[in-house]
């Protein structure tokens, strides 16, 4: 795993998204396994995957660098282990497309918690791409009205607000490596599953599916884009991961036939079209 900090910045955070991707398309495949069975079986194998690249990363330090964090890293791993609930529960709610779409609109959660809080300042550009969306995503929320997947949009409208409040505690305290904290947001996402669910005992099919769904897909996927972060300028991250938006309606549709309404893609192609603006006009005002 030492090896994958040789791979360029932009390279791993486009795999990170590719490995992201297959999220909607593995948890579509449990055959019986209950929403807080999924969640433990995958938090267990994402845990693991942490733990052999953490030891392998600090080695003795392991330990040493999750209490480091502080009470700053155990709120980290709380709001993150939210959002691992989150994604389980809006992917069994509604289409894979819907949700993907809806999480592709942290960039815009970015700009509105940077100006609540770090007191940055919001242009006009930017004004136009929150309002835009903002309608992309009453779009696809009101027509989950009729569509009967209310509540998993709104689950899902979580996650990007979620993310955006991680991303927040990052750069409020770029001091703290909260890399670490994941391993806490994996024990509690455990804890929940394991209390909440009436047991976890589960079949060796769903078993193997929440071994890909807890190692390749979501510890990898994360690994390589806290990595690949570090040396990659924060628009190009943006960017290379829509490839997770993009792919993830895909392989659902390749392999199960899953095709979203109109609806979806109308208000979906809202969102990317706001969430490309912002980061284009980022990039120029930045450079």
């Amino acid at each position: 795993m030492l090896s994958t900090y040789k791979i360029p910045g932009y390279t791993l955070c486009l795999m990170g998204a590719f490995f992201l991707s297959w999220g909607g398309l593995l948890i579509r495949e449990i055959e019986s396994a209950d929403i807080w069975q999924i969640l433990f079986w995958r938090a267990f194998f994402f845990s693991l995957t942490l733990i052999l690249f953490l030891l392998i990363r600090y080695k003795k330090k392991a330990l040493f660098m999750i209490n480091q964090s502080g009470y700053l890293g155990i709120l980290y791993g709380f709001a993150m282990s939210l959002g691992f609930v989150a994604y389980i529960i809006a992917m069994t709610e509604t289409t894979v497309a819907n949700v993907l779409f809806i999480i592709s609109s942290q960039t815009i959660w970015l700009a509105i918690f940077g100006y609540l809080f770090l007191k940055e300042k919001i242009g006009l550009k930017t004004l136009f791409s929150i309002i835009l969306a903002m309608t992309g995503i009453t779009v696809m929320i009101g027509a989950s009205l009729d569509a009967g997947s209310l509540k998993g949009n709104l689950v899902a409208l979580y996650i990007p607000i979620n993310f955006a409040f991680l991303i927040l505690l990052i750069r409020k305290f770029p001091m703290i490596d909260f890399v670490p904290s994941l391993m806490i947001a994996g024990f509690l996402s455990m804890i929940y599953g394991f209390f909440m669910s009436k047991t976890v005992i589960i079949s060796s099919h769903d078993l193997l599916i929440a071994f890909l769904l807890g190692s390749f897909q979501h510890a990898f996927g994360f690994i390589c884009i806290t990595i690949g972060a570090r040396s990659t300028p924060a628009v190009i991250v943006g960017l290379l991961m829509l490839t997770e938006t993009l792919c993830g309606p895909f392989w659902v549709w390749l392999f199960l036939n899953e095709i979203p309404p109109m609806s979806v893609f109308l208000g979906g192609s809202i969102i990317l079209v706001a969430v490309i603006f912002k980061t284009i006009e980022q990039k120029y005002s930045n450079s």
